[in-house]
């Protein structure tokens, strides 16, 4: 898992460091397929229920799964790459929204209080910990900041599945009370929105958007659950956090 999870965090690098003005978004799942393959992996989400391609690409109010396509960035976008990598029989999972040129005063909120409020999640997660502290301190960190909730996509437990059967809302509830317990390994994948969380689904069956059209941004992280905290697994074998390089967020810190 930290293989594959250090592989993840790779990728996610040399693919962002590609989003400009004018690049596609299919021009970016070619840079990820071919990194992955590189690593004696396989792209996770490639054929995955029938998804078409190796990456997730997911702009301004596409909320999450956007399948890349032909159409350019534009300066002032936001995009959500969300990279999954299979390699030597386990999946590793992350994802980041880069801001493309120069953004809005507004989205940049956006983007800073999302990766704080999946940095509040992994904070309150831990051994001996139910599911739902997660949830609460990631909701509560949204509405001071303004923001919505999406509740329709939630983390998940992953390994030799891609999604196992450990689910991980970003919202209070309080029937997420499963334990956290050392040896766990999921992801913590907050969906923030400017509006209205509420969303709809494009006739591709995959392309999730706000129902307002306002935008939305994520960050991914897979963790484990070790005797005396969380680890994050989707960090390169040096330490290195893309969303430290990559985001309008600054840095902050390791858990």
């Amino acid at each position: 898992m930290r293989r594959a999870g250090a592989a993840a965090a790779e990728i996610l690098l040399e693919v962002g460091s590609h989003v400009a003005p004018g690049v596609t978004t299919d021009r970016l799942d070619e840079i990820v397929h071919k990194a992955t393959i590189e690593r004696g992996g396989y792209p996770s989400p490639l054929n995955y229920r029938g998804y078409p391609k190796s990456v997730c690409t997911s702009v301004n109010e596409v909320i999450c799964h956007g399948i890349p396509d032909s159409r350019p960035l534009a300066d002032g976008d936001i995009v959500n790459v969300d990279v999954t990598i299979f390699l030597d029989g386990v999946h590793g999972d992350t994802s980041i929204t880069l801001a493309v040129g120069d953004v809005s005063d507004a989205d940049h909120h956006l983007v800073v209080e999302t990766q704080a409020a999946m940095y509040e999640g992994i904070s309150a997660a831990g051994p001996g910990q139910p599911v739902h502290a997660i949830g609460r301190a990631i909701e509560r960190h949204a509405r001071r900041h303004g923001l919505g909730v999406v509740r329709e996509f939630i983390g998940h437990g992953i390994g030799t599945e891609f999604h196992s059967g450990l689910q991980i809302p970003h919202y209070y509830d309080a029937r997420a009370s499963t334990i956290l317990v050392p040896g766990m390994t999921f992801t913590i994948e907050p969906m923030l929105t400017l509006g209205d969380p509420a969303c709809g689904m494009w006739d591709d069956d995959w392309t999730a958007v706000t129902l307002d059209g306002r935008r939305t941004a994520q960050f991914e992280h897979t963790l484990l659950v070790t005797e005396d905290g969380i680890e994050l697994l989707t960090v390169t074998t040096d330490g290195t956090v893309p969303a430290a390089v990559f985001a309008l967020a600054p840095s902050l810190g390791s858990i």
